[in-house]
């Protein structure tokens, strides 16, 4: 038998050959092939998790403590198959909260009490659920931002001075410290005298009417005590200069603080499109306590004033988190 179509002669053995050849393309067609990115099933499949997904924008504020937390956080990303770009050290809270809204950084570190006082402008909370609970639900419906686990460690204020110039005023306490306060000068961050916070605690405390506020980045803080520069430093809980210095921090006798956990802050359309990253950052949160903290930030403050990248690597691979 003979057919002709378009002028060309086709015989009964061509055919045959032909239909054969149209079937072979049709499965392979359907079965698709992962190498034009068009494949699906295991194949396709085992390629998705080995692709790098990112880049995600990690930041931090500008002190030691927030600075290895932003570390951390791109540490456990890199090794879960994120490609991450650094944006830390960016400087106060204002800063990185406007960076995350503007979509500069899409996560950083952020401290419960912070979000509540600072961003917010909510009255203190000492509950630690309640805290998370109202941060959630604010920043999802003001700024499309949301809270992922916080970590355990409180990184609370505090004030310092050296034992010898404490044991000299005969300080202990807040209250001590603010009934002196007019004979003395404080060091302390540039925005420390204008946060609610301190506005609170000049309203739990009385006074705290001091000689002179010098405005110290904390780099320079615990230098400027040493220094004999000023009497009292604007401090944290988990600074490693407080043990590492053997200075004395002062008691909150009215606990007037609340409690700051770290936290990750992170986009919502970016964890709707990676929401695995709220399981990778989730593994350091039971990890850290106040004693483990204090210590990582004297190895970076310390004398031995090693990367603060470096010392990530060493926890997170202690920890058994990265290889």
């Amino acid at each position: 038998m003979k057919h002709r179509r378009t002028g060309y002669l086709i015989t009964k053995g061509s055919w045959t050959r032909m239909l054969g050849l149209l079937v072979v393309l049709a499965l392979l067609a359907a079965c698709g092939s992962p190498a034009t990115g068009n494949g699906s099933g295991a194949a396709a499949d085992a390629s998705a998790t080995t692709t790098p997904r990112g880049p995600i924008k990690v930041g931090s504020k500008n002190f030691t403590e927030a600075i290895l937390l932003g570390e951390m956080y791109a540490q456990l990303l890199e090794a879960n198959d994120f490609i991450v770009e650094r944006k830390l050290n960016l400087g106060a809270t204002d800063i990185a909260h406007e960076a995350l809204k503007r979509k500069e950084i899409d996560v950083y570190p952020e401290y419960t009490s912070t979000g509540l006082l600072e961003v917010l402008k909510l009255p203190k909370e000492t509950d630690r659920q309640k805290t998370i609970d109202t941060l959630r639900r604010e920043y999802e419906q003001q700024f499309k931002l949301t809270w992922l686990q916080p970590a355990k460690f409180n990184n609370t204020n505090t004030f310092a001075l050296t034992k010898k110039r404490a044991a000299e005023l005969g300080v202990k306490t807040y209250s001590d410290l603010f009934a002196k306060s007019g004979d003395l000068v404080l060091g302390g961050p540039p925005e420390f005298l204008g946060r609610e916070d301190t506005k609170g605690l000049q309203a739990a405390y009385g006074g705290f009417e001091f000689k002179d506020v010098k405005q110290l980045d904390p780099g320079l803080r615990y230098q400027a005590l040493q220094a004999g520069q000023v009497d009292v430093v604007v401090a944290f809980s988990t600074d490693g200069q407080i043990g590492g210095f053997d200075l004395q921090a002062l008691e909150d006798d009215k606990n007037f603080y609340p409690v700051y956990q770290a936290a990750p802050v992170i986009r919502q359309d970016i964890l709707r499109a990676n929401p695995t990253i709220a399981d990778v950052l989730g593994l350091i949160a039971d990890k850290l306590d106040e004693t483990t903290v204090a210590k990582l930030n004297w190895l970076v403050d310390g004398p031995e004033k090693q990367e603060p990248a470096d010392v990530v690597a060493k926890f997170l691979a202690d920890q058994g988190l990265v290889k």
